[in-house]
C-alpha cells in the first residue's frame, strides 16, 4: 500500500474519533496486534481471496490506529481535571506564568503551569488559564494593576472552575480549543497578602523563550510607541495574535490576508531558506568545512534549525508545524542524498501533525494550512513545460482563491472576494520586506529597522483598507451541506487538473468546465426552513443573558441579543455567525427588552451588520441602540402580528410605563407571545413579580403556554407561584451561564417549576435549545444533545423531564 494512502488513513482513524461522544474503552486497542497478526498471515498465503481479506484488515489496522492513538492522548489529556468538588473555592497554589500576559480593558490574562498545590487535598490541572483584576485603592478611584512577566514563579489564591463555553450551531467551541492547548482549568486570582512572587526567573528552556517573546514585545511596543501596526510587527516577531486590534484583524479577515498577519507557513519557509542560501554560500567558500561536511547538508542543518528557532517563538502553531515539519522532511532526505516528492513530503508533514496533536483536526487552520498546500502542489507539481513567473503567481492566486471557496465557506460562511488582489500586493511587500527587517529588529543593534519595517507595513495597509471600503468586498452566505462541499471539493480538483499553461480551463483535460458546474451546489442549495404554519424557535447560549431568534417561513424575529464581553459581544459571536449560517440575511425585527447589557450587549453588532426592518424595544429614543436601527418604536401592550401563520402578540408594558423617567429597566422589559397552532412560547425577559402581577390582573387568559423562557434566568424576584402556575408551562428554558456569579437559577424557582411537571432546561447545560412548532406536533432538542462530543462536560444526571 503507498505511504501516502496509509498516512491518510490513519490520519482519518483520528478525525473519525474526534466526532465520538465518548472515548472507547482503552482495552479494545487490544484487538489491533490481533488484526495485525491475521493481516500478516492472510499476505503470506497465495489465495487471491485471502490477499484481498489482508488489504482489507491493514486498511482497518492504520485506521484503528489512527482512531485509538488519538483516543488514548485523550484519555490521558481528560484525565488531569479539576474535580467538581473543588469549583469556586480558594485554592492555594505554585507555579510559572507559561504564556504571554495579555492585557486587556478590567484584567490581564495569562497561562499557568502548576508545580504545586498547597491546600490539602486540593487538586489542581497541571495547566491552567487565569485572569488578575486590578486591586481597587483605598479611596476607590485608582487601581493598581499586577506586574507579571512570561517565566516567572508566583504563589498564588485562585478560584478555578472546568472549561466550558457557549454551545450553538455553527458556534465557536471553547471547550474543544481548551483541550487542545491543554488549558483543564479556567479562573481568576483572589486578592490575598500571600500572593507571592518566589522567583523572577524560573530554569526551563520554554519558560526562557516565553520570557524572551515577551521581552521582544515590549522592546517593540517602546521603539513603535504610538505607531498605528505596532501590534502587527509584535505578532510577525512572536506569533502572539491578540497583540492586533480588532479592527484590523477584521481587515485582514475581509481582505484574506490574515495567513501573513502571522508567522505562517510562509514565513517560516522563507526564513529557512535565506538561511539555507547564505550558509550554503559561506560554507562553499572554504575547502576545510567541505571536507568535514557537504556544503548541502550544513545548509539544510542550518535551515531547519532557523526554522525550528521561529517557529518556537510564533508559539508553533499548525501553520508553523506544517512548514516545520515539511522542512524537516525536506532538510532528512536532503541529508541522506535522497529524493522526495512534494507530496510525500506534504503527507509527512501531516502524519506528524496528527500524531503530536491529534486535536488539530478541529482548527480551521489545519484545514486552511494544508489546504492551500495542496492547491499548490495540484496546479505546480509535475507540469509539463515552463511558463513566465508572473503568469504562474496569478496561476498559484488564482488557484488558492478558488480551492479554498468550500473550507471557507464551511468555516466561516464567508469568501474574500478581493483576495487575489490583496494578496498579490501583500504576499511580496510582507514576506520580502516587513518579516526580514522585523526579524531583524530583534537583533538588539539592528532595532533601528523596526521603523522602516513599519513604513512598508502602512503602505500594505492603506491598499487593504482601500480594498475593504469597496462596496462588496465579501461574500456572505449559508453553510452549505455536507455534501455540497464534498462535491464541491472534487469538482475543482477536476477542474485544476493539467491543461493549458494559461488560465483557459476549458482547454487541456477533457471536460475541465463540469469543476464550475460542481461548485453550483455551494450558492444554490440553501438550508430549509420552516413550512406554512410552523414556527423554528432557537434559545441561543450565549451565557448569562438572552438570545432568542424565532423563524417563520418568510419572516425571522431577533429578541434580544445577548450580552457584552470585554473585546467584543455575543451579536458579533454567535447571534449573527447562527443567522448567517441559517441563510438569514434579513431581521423583519428585532425586539431588545430592556437596556441591560446582558440583553442588549449584541444589538449594535446585528444593527450594523443586519437589515434589520424594525426595532421594537423599552429602550429610550436617545440611547445608543435606538438611534442606529432604521425604524425604532417603542414595545407596547396589544401591539401584533401575524406572519406564515403564527402570531405575535406584546402583552407588557402598557405605555404609561414610559412616562415615569425613573422605571428599572427590568420593570419595564417587552414580554412577547408567539402562538401557533400546536403551541405557544411566553417570553418575559427580565420581569419581577410586581410586573408578573400586572400580566395576570390584565392579561391572565394569556398566559398559558407550552415553552416558558423563565423570567429573569430563574432569581429569587420573579417566578411567582401564582404567576408558575397560571403559565403552566410543559418546557422550562432557564438562560444561564455556567456557575455565574448570581447563582441563577435559584434553587427554590427550580424546585417551584418542577413542581409544576414542567420538563427543565438550562443553556449552561444542554447549550441551544432547539424547538419545531409544526402541524405535526411540538419537537424539543438541545444542542449538546444533539452534537455530544467527548470533551464536554455531562450534565444529563442533572436533567428533568
Amino acid at each position: 500500500m503507498p505511504i501516502r494512502l496509509g498516512i491518510l488513513l490513519f490520519v482519518s482513524g483520528v478525525i473519525l474519533l474526534q466526532w465520538q461522544a465518548e472515548l472507547p474503552a482503552m482495552q479494545t486497542a487490544l484487538f489491533l496486534p490481533l488484526l495485525f497478526i491475521a493481516c500478516v498471515l492472510c499476505w503470506r498465503s497465495r489465495k487471491i481471496v485471502l490477499q484481498a481479506v489482508s488489504r482489507f484488515l491493514f486498511i482497518s489496522l492504520l485506521l484503528g490506529g489512527g482512531y485509538f492513538w488519538a483516543a488514548g492522548m485523550a484519555h490521558w489529556r481528560l484525565a488531569d481535571a479539576l474535580p467538581e468538588a473543588w469549583e469556586g473555592r480558594d485554592i492555594q497554589i505554585t507555579g510559572v506564568i507559561s504564556g504571554l500576559p495579555q492585557y486587556t480593558g478590567s484584567s490581564v490574562r495569562f497561562e499557568f503551569e502548576v508545580e504545586q498545590v498547597l491546600t490539602p487535598q486540593a487538586h489542581v490541572p497541571k495547566r491552567v488559564s487565569m485572569s488578575w483584576y486590578p486591586e481597587r485603592s483605598q479611596n476607590d478611584k485608582s487601581r493598581a494593576w499586577p506586574s507579571i512577566h512570561a517565566g516567572e514563579r508566583w504563589q498564588l489564591t485562585v478560584r478555578l472552575k472546568r472549561p466550558h463555553g457557549q454551545a450553538n450551531p455553527h458556534g465557536f467551541d471553547y471547550e474543544a480549543w481548551a483541550l487542545e492547548r491543554n488549558i483543564r482549568a479556567v479562573g481568576y486570582v483572589r486578592t490575598a497578602t500571600n500572593n507571592l512572587l518566589l522567583d523572577a526567573k524560573a530554569s526551563s528552556p520554554a519558560y526562557w523563550i516565553a520570557a524572551q517573546r515577551q521581552q521582544i514585545q515590549q522592546r517593540f511596543g517602546s521603539i513603535l510607541d504610538g505607531h498605528r501596526y505596532a501590534g502587527v510587527l509584535m505578532t510577525l516577531a512572536t506569533g502572539d495574535q491578540r497583540a492586533i486590534p480588532t479592527d484590523q484583524w477584521q481587515i485582514f479577515t475581509r481582505t484574506g490576508t490574515n495567513h501573513l498577519m502571522a508567522i505562517s507557513g510562509l514565513h517560516i519557509t522563507l526564513v529557512a531558506s535565506i538561511v539555507y542560501f547564505l550558509v550554503f554560500g559561506i560554507w562553499r567558500q572554504s575547502a576545510n568545512l567541505l571536507l568535514r561536511l557537504p556544503a548541502r547538508r550544513a545548509a539544510a542543518a542550518a535551515g531547519l534549525l532557523a526554522a525550528f528557532v521561529y517557529a518556537l517563538l510564533s508559539g508553533f502553531a499548525i501553520p508553523a508545524q506544517r512548514a516545520f515539519f515539511m522542512l524537516t522532511v525536506v532538510a532528512v532526505a536532503i541529508w541522506h542524498g535522497r529524493v522526495t516528492t512534494p507530496s510525500m513530503v506534504l503527507a509527512w508533514a501531516l502524519l506528524l501533525v496528527v500524531i503530536i496533536d491529534p486535536w488539530a483536526v478541529l482548527s480551521a487552520g489545519f484545514w486552511l494550512s494544508f489546504g492551500a498546500i495542496s492547491v499548490i502542489m495540484l496546479v505546480t507539481v509535475g507540469r509539463i513545460g515552463t511558463m513566465h513567473w508572473l503568469v504562474g503567481w496569478i496561476r498559484v492566486q488564482w488557484a488558492i482563491t478558488l480551492g479554498l471557496i468550500p473550507l471557507l465557506l464551511a468555516l466561516f460562511q464567508q469568501v474574500s472576494m478581493v483576495s487575489p488582489v490583496a494578496n498579490a500586493v501583500a504576499i511580496p511587500l510582507v514576506s520580502l520586506f516587513v518579516v526580514p527587517l522585523t526579524l531583524l529588529s530583534m537583533i538588539p543593534s539592528c532595532e533601528f529597522l523596526l521603523p522602516l519595517a513599519h513604513g512598508i507595513l502602512s503602505i500594505v495597509m492603506t491598499v487593504l483598507q482601500g480594498l475593504n471600503e469597496l462596496p462588496q468586498p465579501v461574500w456572505q452566505q449559508h453553510t452549505p451541506p455536507l455534501w455540497a462541499i464534498a462535491v464541491a471539493v472534487i469538482g475543482i480538483i477536476w477542474l485544476l487538473l493539467p491543461g493549458s499553461l494559461g488560465l483557459n480551463f476549458f482547454s487541456g483535460f477533457p471536460a475541465r468546465w463540469l469543476g464550475i458546474v460542481a461548485l453550483l451546489p455551494l450558492f444554490l442549495v440553501f438550508p430549509s426552513k420552516p413550512p406554512e404554519g410552523a414556527l423554528w424557535l432557537t434559545v441561543l447560549d450565549v451565557g448569562q443573558g438572552l438570545a432568542v431568534v424565532a423563524q417563520t417561513q418568510h419572516h425571522a424575529l431577533l429578541f434580544d441579543t445577548g450580552p457584552a464581553y470585554a473585546e467584543s459581544d455575543s451579536g458579533e459571536r454567535i447571534v449573527i455567525p447562527f443567522l448567517r449560517a441559517r441563510g438569514i440575511g434579513k431581521l423583519d425585527k428585532i425586539i431588545v427588552s430592556h437596556a441591560d447589557s446582558d440583553h442588549s450587549g449584541g444589538a449594535l453588532s446585528v444593527l450594523n451588520t443586519l437589515n434589520v426592518q424594525m426595532l421594537l424595544s423599552s429602550l429610550d429614543v436617545n440611547h445608543p441602540i435606538s438611534q442606529a436601527a432604521h425604524r425604532s418604536v417603542l414595545c407596547v401592550q396589544g401591539q401584533s402580528w401575524h406572519w406564515d401563520g403564527i402570531g405575535f402578540e406584546i402583552l407588557y408594558p402598557n405605555a404609561d410605563i414610559y412616562q415615569d423617567a425613573s422605571r428599572q429597566t427590568n420593570a419595564s422589559s417587552c414580554v412577547l407571545k408567539i402562538t401557533t397552532a400546536t403551541g405557544s412560547i411566553l417570553i418575559p425577559a427580565d420581569i419581577g413579580r410586581a410586573a408578573e402581577r400586572k400580566l395576570m390582573d390584565v392579561q391572565h387568559e394569556k398566559l398559558l403556554s407550552t415553552v416558558l423562557i423563565a423570567p429573569h434566568h430563574g432569581s429569587l424576584t420573579s417566578s411567582s407561584k401564582a404567576f408558575v402556575k397560571q403559565v403552566n408551562p410543559a418546557v422550562t428554558v432557564f438562560t444561564v451561564g455556567y456557575r455565574n456569579r448570581f447563582g441563577h437559577p435559584r434553587d427554590d424557582i427550580v424546585e417551584r417549576y418542577r413542581e409544576q411537571g414542567s420538563m427543565l432546561l438550562r443553556s449552561d447545560w444542554h447549550g441551544a435549545i432547539l424547538m419545531r412548532f409544526e402541524p405535526e406536533g411540538f419537537v424539543v432538542g438541545s444542542w449538546r444533545q444533539l452534537r455530544p462530543r467527548y470533551w464536554q462536560q455531562n450534565f444529563n444526571i442533572k436533567l428533568t423531564e
